[in-house]
């Protein structure tokens, strides 16, 4: 009996162990992107995010046992717990959809204003065929919380095509943001403005599509090819 109790003291242990890391990764998250302009994602930056934030440089190294990606994985939550707390107010209540979803990507996108550098190198990072299941699911968690926040309920086959779709445009939309140094990233904006008139097109394409007896199947729709024009938008 002595040995379970113990055994059952050692989890809980290790349980808040990873409950302190998980907040330290999402505390140092800001410090270590501005750390990661100049060092990249890397030990260095961990070091400089830790003195910049008065931790121990032996313990932010231990929050970061998968290296860049759990850095850059970080930076994502810091942004998607900020995006939730800056909106609980309920101040997109009162806005149109699409209003509610510029809100909300135009805020992730302007969290990483002055560390542009960073998010490019995360980026590259995030492309690399080790990382890219990873990169995914981060990227499908933001566009659940944002449509989540946006007021979105559907839970047929919409509530999948929705988040899909949302994750291409804001990656889209943060590939251009990163290089963009137009005044107040008006190119970033505009580019923004687009995609979303394009996904509202999309939306009353669909109704039509979907809507009348005799009309094509969703099958008739291809997901991979508007995903395309997403990524490669025409001039």
């Amino acid at each position: 009996m002595g040995r379970v109790s113990e055994a059952v003291a050692m989890a809980r242990h290790d349980e808040q162990q990873d409950d302190s890391l998980d907040a330290l990764r999402i505390r140092l998250a800001p410090a270590l992107a501005r750390a990661a302009v100049f060092d990249g994602w890397s030990d260095a930056a961990v070091a400089a995010a830790a003195a910049d934030e008065g931790v121990d440089p032996a313990l932010a190294r231990l929050a970061f046992p998968g290296g860049a990606m759990d850095m850059i994985a970080a930076l994502v939550e810091r942004v998607d717990a900020d995006m939730e707390a800056r909106f609980a107010d309920g101040s997109l209540d009162n806005m149109k959809i699409r209003e509610r979803i510029r809100a909300l990507v135009w805020f992730r996108l302007d969290a990483l204003r002055g560390v542009e550098e960073a998010a490019a190198r995360a980026l590259a990072i995030q492309a690399m065929p080790q990382n890219l299941a990873r990169s995914m699911a981060l990227g499908w968690a933001s566009a659940d919380k944002m449509w989540r926040l946006a007021g979105d309920t559907a839970t047929d086959y919409n509530h999948y095509t929705k988040r899909a779709i949302l994750a291409g445009i804001y990656a889209a939309c943060l590939a251009v943001y990163v290089q963009d140094d137009s005044m107040a990233k008006a190119d970033s904006a505009a580019f923004l403005d687009r995609r979303i008139d394009g996904v509202m097109r999309f939306e009353k394409a669909k109704a039509r599509l979907l809507g009348g007896a005799g009309t094509p199947t969703r099958e008739h729709f291809d997901l991979a090819r508007f995903f395309g024009r997403l990524r490669y938008p025409q001039a």
